[in-house]
């Protein structure tokens, strides 16, 4: 799945795009350092009951700064680090 059918996933589900999350991250105070994923992750589950997936993808935009590249093509798991995403191959591997 690409990252942008996650991105586009999220917004038909909860009609929110990732600017409205940060704006929305920003004023319950979880852009500050020291929060924790696990916390954004809690909160996008528990008031937008997002899967862990979609969370992790509106996590890595809010930490991010600014969106990864949303071509309709690009593999999820070039967004993602650690043995997970060395173990994903692209479709077309």
């Amino acid at each position: 799945m690409s990252f942008q059918a996650y991105i586009d996933n999220i917004k038909a589900k909860t009609g929110k795009t990732p600017e409205d999350f940060k704006a929305l991250a920003e004023q319950k105070g979880l852009l500050r350092e020291g929060v924790k994923t696990g916390q954004i992750v809690a909160w996008l589950k528990e008031d937008f009951a997002l899967g862990h997936g979609h969370a992790m993808a509106i996590v890595l935009t809010l930490r991010s700064g600014t969106p990864p590249d949303e071509t309709a093509g690009t593999p999820v798991a070039q967004h993602v680090r650690g043995n997970k995403a060395r173990r994903q191959k692209p479709n077309d591997e």
